[in-house]
């Protein structure tokens, strides 16, 4: 029998093509599950475990939150740079400082989609270019226009 020897695993390297598309299927599943496993009936209005968990005082806080760190990990692992893992903690620490208002923060909840927008900059990340369709996550640019007594064109 030989040993094998784990000391040359690289994080962000390692993975291969396959395991990037496992590890994104997985996390974008635990994203949805988080944050949009459900639909209210005749609305657009969608919530998850966050919100659901986020009932049980401490410790659904602390469950979600962790959750989230998950996601952040294995988006480090996938090669993210820190930059982007700083705003995906961002997101999430937002998230935390949203539930922890005990009625509002619950209501909140529901619609701050932190593991939505985390998926959204690991996809950004791995495809070069952020997803279709997704508004949860894009640049904000200046008006075309702005005001200095006149309409000026700035770009």
């Amino acid at each position: 029998m030989t040993a094998t020897s784990f000391s040359s695993f690289r994080y962000g390297s390692a993975y291969d093509e396959t395991a990037h598309v496992a590890a994104r299927r997985r996390l974008e599943w635990l994203a949805r599950t988080m944050d949009s496993a459900v639909r209210v009936p005749g609305t657009n209005i969608t919530f998850g475990a966050d919100a659901v968990l986020g009932l049980v005082p401490g410790f659904g806080n602390l469950a979600t939150t962790a959750v989230s760190g998950y996601l952040i990990r294995e988006a480090w692992r996938l090669g993210v740079p820190r930059g982007k893992l700083l705003r995906m903690v961002g997101n999430v620490a937002m998230d935390s400082l949203i539930s922890a208002v005990p009625v509002a923060g619950n209501i909140a909840d529901v619609f701050w989609k932190a593991n939505r927008k985390n998926m959204a900059i690991l996809a950004e990340h791995l495809d070069g270019s952020p997803p279709r369709g997704d508004r949860t996550h894009r640049r904000r640019h200046s008006a075309p226009y702005t005001i200095d007594g006149e309409w000026r064109r700035t770009r």
